[in-house]
């Protein structure tokens, strides 16, 4: 039997038609998780599946599954991503590998393949959290979010999640959280500049980077934007530019790290007032646990002592840890394999961003394929991968899924 090939155009159709549902202002995409984009989304993905003769379900949380049976009853092989986007979002972001693990679908169809074990397709509910916390389809999924307290959450207008799953037309099913998985594949853009830089086309991911964040706190003193001299103030701005510097500075000093300061909050700021209050959001990561413990203890330990020097108060709240977490050995030369088979430039590296992947990766065999970013760029609506570029990554994820589900 000749090798089964990925129709690169049909996969850059879909993707065109699935970026026409929640058009961006400058190209891309606005299709929040929960959102009647997101149902419409959903809605043309179970209809594509219906029309490949998937067998279609849904969890309770809403995430979306489509099974191609295998000869064996055996645990499926579990490939997939995620069709919402940020605000002003892109095209490509988690639909890729959706809509390329549907082309899989596809030729597997047509070449009248039989796969050992089933595969299953998955689109997974609020990966991009948006409007609440990321990524919860996959961790209601392995249990690391219990479903009860996930449908019970409430997002920034007060929604409560379950009850906007329910008054989606594909929205939550009856189906309970997980099932027997044998291992999961996602293709997902870089969104970031290595690959591109490079001249490469594949990056078989060997782990997910770790991260901490912490809400940081300053306390001055109020005090008149005139009269107070300089030597004379407790400025908590002041401190906190020290803050974003300190942060900056050290993760350059270490290879891999990485260190944002995205949002700073005034909540009594005047234009002719020192700042008496500040809130800063600090976000710290690394592949290797020990250096991220260390970037942690420098980066909070510098920034407490540049507070003393200034007579200002400081606290720090941590509000999100991550390990990181490597990916699975055998599913990595699956991966690795299937580039090499095709002739596609590529290398091994670490994914700098939170995926699906990685909470599939604490509990069952996990991988990731990378293809790259135009200029690095993501969560844009100038986001874009090339169609050549997106075929390469789903004839690897084909490849890789005959590997895995024999």
């Amino acid at each position: 039997m000749a090798a089964l090939r990925i129709d690169g155009g049909r996969l850059w159709q879909s993707l065109m038609q699935m970026a026409e549902i929640g058009p961006g202002v400058a190209g891309g995409n606005n299709r929040l998780a929960f959102s009647p984009e997101d149902d419409a989304a959903r809605g043309l993905f179970r209809r594509w599946c219906e029309a490949e003769g998937l067998a279609l379900s849904a969890d309770r949380f809403g995430n979306q599954f489509a099974t191609r049976a295998g000869a064996e009853d055996l645990p499926p092989l579990l490939i997939g991503s995620h069709l919402d986007t940020q605000p002003t979002g892109g095209r490509f972001d988690g639909v890729l590998g959706v809509l390329a693990g549907l082309e899989v679908m596809r030729c597997l169809n047509a070449g009248g393949v039989r796969t050992s074990r089933p595969v299953t397709l998955v689109n997974w509910t609020n990966e991009e959290g948006a409007i609440i916390r990321p990524m919860m389809g996959s961790e209601v999924f392995t249990g690391a979010l219990p479903l009860d307290q996930a449908r019970a959450m409430v997002d920034h207008r007060g929604r409560r999640l379950g009850d906007m799953l329910d008054a989606l037309e594909n929205g939550a099913g009856p189906g309970g959280p997980g099932f027997p998985v044998h291992a999961y594949l996602e293709l997902h853009i870089e969104q970031g500049p290595i690959l591109e830089q490079a001249g490469e086309v594949i990056g078989v991911v060997t782990a997910g980077i770790g991260f901490r964040r912490w809400l940081l706190r300053f306390s001055g003193q109020d005090a008149h934007a005139g009269p107070t001299p300089m030597e004379s103030r407790k400025d908590a701005m002041v401190a906190a530019a020290h803050a974003v510097l300190i942060a900056d500075r050290a993760a350059r000093a270490l290879p891999g790290g990485r260190g944002t300061c995205g949002r700073i909050a005034s909540p009594n700021g005047s234009q002719v007032t020192v700042a008496s209050q500040i809130e800063l959001t600090l976000d710290l990561r690394h592949e290797d646990l020990a250096q991220l413990d260390a970037l942690s203890a420098r980066v909070l330990g510098e920034i407490e002592a540049q507070c003393r020097a200034l007579g200002v108060g400081f606290s720090s709240e941590n509000t999100a840890d991550s390990p990181p977490v490597p990916f699975d050995p055998a599913v990595i030369a699956a991966i690795e394999a299937a580039r090499v088979r095709n002739g596609y430039p590529g290398r091994r590296m670490v994914s700098g961003a939170g995926h699906d992947a990685c909470n599939m990766a604490r509990v069952l065999p996990a991988g990731m394929i990378f293809v790259p970013s135009t200029n690095g760029i993501s969560h844009n609506e100038a986001e874009y991968t090339s169609p050549e570029d997106c075929a390469a990554g789903a004839q690897v994820l084909l490849d890789s899924v005959l590997t895995l589900a024999g």
